[in-house]
Formats: structure tokens, sequence, C-alpha cells
């Protein structure tokens, strides 16, 4: 049996902070009389990140200097790579409660999730912080609109999870756990497959190709905040499940979600999503075109190109691959790099075109979608209307 070596995490430690459930328990009964900071969903997603290691080398929620340094260098004070500031904005009533304190309780739907040990209370402008992670003010953004929206006012610190947190579907796994699984496996080379979309041929034959040099591929596919028009999460996990018992090696794939929240930062959130895949135990990542992107905002190369000029300092191997079609002359799918045809012969695939063929209830030929995947959405668009 061979024995697997994984990538190391980023920094070299996953920065995990979790109590064992009945000690969390106990802790949290003990500690009701500290202040408490109530968390969005967004922000929930955020500390399950950063206690479960996704967010290595992090520790909790950053401060006024490492804030700055990862806006205007894309690095931590340690010289460590990092893309996007990940802060906690707070109220200005929360923040006067907080002055004199060293530990507050962080609360999710009235229910305290998480301890944070307050290293710092700052102030950061959400307009420095929006164009230097989005490279826009535009509040169309559906990012910069949201860090806009955020107060000013900011509190830094390590934090401690104290709940084991739910998900409709599953499984989302740790990156200790992911890493369990590619050690069970005995796999050398694994591959990951980010998605906010449901699954179309081209999709799928990119992971295909990609699955063809690795030893095993993760359908890793983001279950944390999404825009209120994006398809749901757990709408999304019945096409993935279909897709994988129908088409795939059941022994060389896997499928577990992303706990992160989505900011749409186009390259330098593909940049934080190729780390944290670093920390899973990963060693390839695909990048696709306008990764992370929305809109028209960023270059359709612009993710790949920016990981694959950090890629000595990523630590994980970028596959960007070329736009598949479906090409009626080659009776198969392609890309540029392996098709001779005309376009007119080309079956053009999009996550766009296809959101906008099932919400205008127009047909789509299996060689852009599944027939079981567009019964799948076609039901979901047909109920929301």
């Amino acid at each position: 049996m061979r024995i697997t070596s994984l990538n190391p995490p980023h920094g070299g430690i996953l920065t995990e902070q979790e109590l064992p459930i009945e000690l969390a328990r106990e802790l949290v009964a003990s500690v009701t009389h500290l202040p408490t900071i109530p968390l969005d969903r967004f922000q929930y997603d955020d500390v399950i990140c950063l206690a479960t290691g996704v967010y290595s080398p992090l520790r909790g929620f950053q401060n006024r200097y490492e804030a700055r340094s990862v806006i205007e260098a894309m690095c931590l004070d340690s010289g460590e790579l990092w893309p996007i500031p990940i802060t906690l904005a707070v109220s200005p009533d929360v923040f006067a409660q907080l002055k004199k304190a060293r530990l507050a309780r962080l609360t999710f739907e009235a229910k305290t999730v998480a301890l944070m040990h307050l290293d710092d209370l700052f102030w950061l402008d959400p307009e420095e912080e929006a164009q230097g992670v989005y490279g826009t003010l535009d509040s169309q953004h559906p990012g910069v609109r949201r860090t806009l929206a955020l107060s000013p006012l900011r509190v830094a610190g390590p934090v401690t999870l104290t709940v084991v947190p739910t998900w409709e579907y599953g499984p989302v796994l740790s990156p200790r756990a992911m890493r369990d699984l590619i050690r069970a496996r005995g796999w050398q080379t694994v591959v990951a497959f980010q998605t906010r979309n449901p699954l179309h041929r081209a999709h799928e034959y990119i992971q295909k190709v990609a699955l063809e040099m690795v030893d095993g591929l993760v359908l890793h596919p983001i279950v944390g905040t999404t825009k209120a028009d994006d398809v749901p999460a757990s709408v999304r996990w019945q096409v993935y499940e279909t897709l994988l018992q129908e088409y795939y090696p059941p022994e060389r794939v896997a499928l577990a979600g992303f706990p992160a929240p989505m900011r749409y930062a186009g390259p330098r959130e593909a940049v934080l999503h190729a780390l944290a895949r670093k920390n899973y135990g990963f060693t390839h990542f695909i990048v696709g075109r306008d990764h992370a992107g929305v809109g028209g905002y960023y270059h359709p190369t612009a993710s790949q190109l920016l990981c694959q000029k950090l890629a000595d300092r990523l630590g994980i191997q970028i596959i960007a691959p070329e736009p598949a079609f479906y090409c009626h002359k080659c009776q198969q799918m392609a890309t540029s790099r392996t098709c001779p045809h005309d376009a007119l012969y080309h079956d053009l695939l999009s996550g766009t075109y296809v959101r906008k063929a099932l919400r205008e209830d127009l047909a789509l030929p299996p060689t852009i979608i599944r027939p079981e995947v567009d019964h799948l959405l076609r039901r979901y668009y047909q109920n929301r209307a």
C-alpha cells in the first residue's frame, strides 16, 4: 500500500481551534456574563473557516496591521501570501461594550457559537477595503455592496468554535477530515473543483480531463453564503450527487462542501480559494474562466493569470483550462486546443446561459446539460416562479 504524502497546509500547520463538545458546553455556560457579538450568516461562515483550519495560518479575525498589509501587498506580517482581509465588523453599540473586554461571545441566531479573545479594536475604511479587494467601488458589485454597508468598526483576535456546525446536506469536511479521507483512499495526487453553480457538460469535461492526470477528484462546491439569485446549495447538492452516481468512477471521486462565504472578488478570491484547498491537502486546483467573478468586472482570464503568476507562493498546482464546448463536427466535447472547426458547429456552455434558459423555460439540449440535471433545475425554477 502506498503511503500518501499530503500537501502541507499554508504556513506549515492547520490552525484548528475547536473544543470537545461537552467541554464547550460547560465553558459557554460559565461565560454568560461576557459581552456578545452577534454574527450574520456570512460572518459565521468565516468563523467556521477560521476555527477549522480552512483559513490557515489565520487563527482569528485580522488586526489593523494585517488587514492593511493584505489590502496593500497581499501578504501577512510573516510574509506569507494572503489576498483578502478577514475582519469582523461590529456596530457602534457593540464596539463600545467591547472597549474594556478581553473576551467576547460570538452568537448566531441568539446561540453562542464561538469565543473570541479580543486583541485589537480598530477602524477600517470600507471604501479603501472595497477598492483594494474588488478593484471597484461600483455598488452594483455584490461584494462591494456588502463591504460598503459594513461598519468601519472592527474587532480582531483568535476565535474558538464552541458548536459543531450543521448542514442540511453533507458532508462538509474540515481540512483534517479531508486529509484523513485522502489517506484512506491512498491518493497521491488530488484535484479539487470548486463551483457555486450546478454542473453542465463543460464542467464535467474539465473535471474528467483533470482526473486523467491525478489519482482522485474532489467536487468541492461552495456551501457558504452566496448571492440571493444563485441556485441554493440544497438544490445544487442534488445535482452533484446525481452526476457523481451516474457518470463518475466512485472509487476516484468524492463530494464535500466548502463552507466559506462567496465574496465575488475575482482574482483575489481565486487565490484565497487555492490557498484553502492547499490546507485541505489537495495537490491540484482547477481555476476556470472568471473564477469567483461576477458580471463583467474582471477579465475572463484574470483569476487564472494571477494564480499562475503566484504559483511559487501558492504551493498548489493550478489547472487553468480553456473554455469547453460541444462540437457537432467532432461529435464530442472539446476546446480550441483540440477542435479545428468553425464556431458555427459549437454549442457554447456557460452557467449564465443555462440559468437564463431555465428561468425562461427554454429547451436545453443534452450536449449542454445532462437530462437528469435539466429535470432537477427546471423543477426548482418552476417552483420558484
